[in-house]
C-alpha cells in the first residue's frame, strides 16, 4: 500500500509550527504545542499537529512521528521521532515507562493535603461520540490502574498552581484525578472545572505540559522545558514563579 500524499501546508502554516521548535536533532523534535491544536484527528476543518509535521519532511516526503500525544487543549512540550530507529527507540521506552512528564495545573484552590500521590484507578465511559473518564473501584470491570503524583507550588486569588507528575499515562488522567479531589481544573467544563480565574473568564483548559524527560536515542537522558504560554502567565497566580516554575520547592504540607 503507497503511503498517502504529503499534505501541502501554506507559507504561514510552515512558519507557525516551526516557531514551535524547542530543540531537534538528527532523532528528535521537540515543540511547544499551542492550546486548541490538535495533535492528531481532529475534528475541525483545520490541519493537526501531525500533519503540520509534513514541514520538517526529509526529500522522500517522511516526515517525524509523534512519540506521544496531547488533549487538544493542553499546551506544552510533545515529542516527534525524526528517523525510523528513534521511532522504534521512543515508543519502547514509552511502553517501558521510562518517560517522566511534568503537568502545570490551575485549580481555584489548593488542595488538602497540598502534595501527595492519587492512586485511583479510571475507567472509560463512552456517551454519544465523547469519550469521558471516570474514577471506579479497583475491581471494576474495566478499571485501569493510574497514578499521579502532585505538589502545590502557589497559592494566589481564588487559584493554585499545582505541579503533576503522572506515573501512568492514562486519557485524561490528570483532569480526572484533579477533579476527584474536588479541585477540577480551570477551564475544564467536561470535568466541572470553573470557567472563571481572577475574576475573568478562563481562556482555556489550564493545564501546560511544562517538562519531558526521557532517553535518548542516541545515548543518555535529555529533558526538554516548554515556557508557559502568555495567556497561563496572564492569569496572574504564577507572579513570580513564570519565569522558573518548574523544579521550584514543594511548599510545605506540614
Amino acid at each position: 500500500m503507497k503511503p498517502p500524499p504529503p499534505v501541502v501546508l501554506t507559507l504561514e502554516e510552515i512558519a507557525f509550527v516551526k516557531g514551535m521548535v524547542i530543540e531537534q536533532d538528527d532523532s528528535i523534535l521537540a515543540l511547544n504545542k499551542p492550546s486548541g491544536l490538535s495533535s492528531q484527528g481532529g475534528r475541525i476543518k483545520a490541519h493537526t499537529l501531525d500533519e503540520l509535521l509534513y514541514a520538517f519532511a526529509k526529500s522522500s516526503g517522511v516526515r517525524p512521528k509523534l512519540v506521544h500525544r496531547l488533549d487538544r487543549d493542553t499546551s506544552g512540550v510533545i515529542l516527534a521521532a525524526r528517523s525510523q530507529p528513534a521511532v522504534s527507540f521512543l515508543g519502547k521506552a514509552m511502553m517501558a515507562q521510562k518517560f517522566s512528564k511534568t503537568y502545570l495545573a490551575l485549580v481555584s484552590a489548593p488542595p488538602e493535603p497540598r502534595g501527595g500521590t492519587i492512586d485511583t484507578p479510571l475507567r472509560r465511559e463512552e456517551i454519544g461520540r465523547e469519550a469521558y473518564i471516570r474514577v471506579c473501584a479497583a475491581d471494576h470491570l474495566d478499571a485501569q490502574t493510574a497514578s499521579t503524583r502532585y505538589r502545590t507550588l502557589a497559592v494566589g486569588p481564588g487559584a493554585a498552581l499545582i505541579e503533576c507528575s503522572p506515573k501512568t499515562g492514562r486519557m485524561h488522567q490528570i483532569r480526572v484525578h484533579l477533579a476527584s479531589l474536588g479541585l477540577p481544573i480551570i477551564g475544564d467544563a467536561r470535568y466541572g472545572g470553573a470557567l472563571m480565574v481572577g475574576g475573568r473568564p478562563a481562556p482555556r483548559l489550564m493545564l501546560h505540559a511544562a517538562a519531558l524527560s526521557f532517553p535518548h536515542p542516541e545515548g543518555g537522558r535529555r529533558r526538554i522545558e516548554a515556557t508557559p504560554p502568555e495567556d497561563f502567565i496572564a492569569t496572574g497566580v504564577l507572579g513570580g514563579l513564570e519565569r522558573n516554575a518548574i523544579g521550584l520547592p514543594a511548599v510545605s504540607t506540614g
